[in-house]
């Protein structure tokens, strides 16, 4: 009898930033709600944060099929009552599919809405388009007083924060000419044109920052 083969991908820096994410995810979410993760990837940081963070519906997506397959093996291995399945989701589109209905593969949304978004390393690995996306759609989104919670690495005032952030920002250049780590303040200045204000900046393991928005 064949075996189904294991699709699940590995992110090395997931066990590195995990807790220090999960720290700050406890500290500035709403009471309650569903997260809405976009960018999911391995699926990974899915299935470590949805199980402790239990008063939260966690909702992986990502728009590659390859990345929501690994989610979806990763959630076999450690299923959580409070992880949904992924969800197809490109942040450029006009309407995401939370949007168009609200009951979405089982996902009810009018009386358990999306309180919160995270994004974890996404915009730099991304054209800027999908930086556009993520805050349009958040702002149509996010209801007021939710979160969006974005983590990676960023300039500040126009400069790196460190030497291995230039060398990283190369790489991704260099690779795709449309990708490369963002400038913190231009991030906020589209922000703000959706409704959401920069509430908080945390250092991070390995030169990362967390940012906080709220939306108003």
């Amino acid at each position: 009898m064949n075996q189904s083969p294991d699709v699940r991908q590995y992110a090395p820096a997931t066990e590195r930033n995990r807790q220090p994410i999960l720290e700050v995810l406890q500290r500035v979410l709403p009471a309650k709600g569903i997260i809405l993760e976009i960018a999911s990837g391995t699926g990974e940081h899915a299935i470590f944060l949805a199980p402790r963070l239990q008063t939260h519906q966690w909702l992986p997506s990502d728009v590659e099929s390859s990345h929501r397959a690994s989610i979806q093996a990763w959630q076999s291995y450690f299923p959580s009552e409070n992880l949904y399945p992924p969800l197809a989701l490109d942040v450029r589109d006009s309407v995401w599919p939370v949007e168009s209905s609200l009951e979405l593969d089982g996902i009810e949304l009018e009386n358990n809405p999306i309180t919160a978004i995270v994004c974890i390393n996404m915009i730099h690995i991304a054209p800027w388009s999908a930086c556009l996306g993520l805050m349009a759609g958040a702002g149509r989104i996010l209801p007021q007083g939710g979160i969006l919670y974005l983590y990676g690495p960023f300039k500040q005032g126009g400069k790196h924060t460190s030497e291995s952030n230039i060398m990283f920002d190369e790489s991704l250049r260099a690779s795709h000419p449309e990708w490369g780590v963002r400038d913190l303040e231009e991030v906020t200045t589209v922000a703000k044109t959706h409704a959401l204000e920069h509430i908080e900046t945390i250092s991070m393991p390995a030169n990362n920052l967390s940012v906080v928005f709220q939306h108003h």
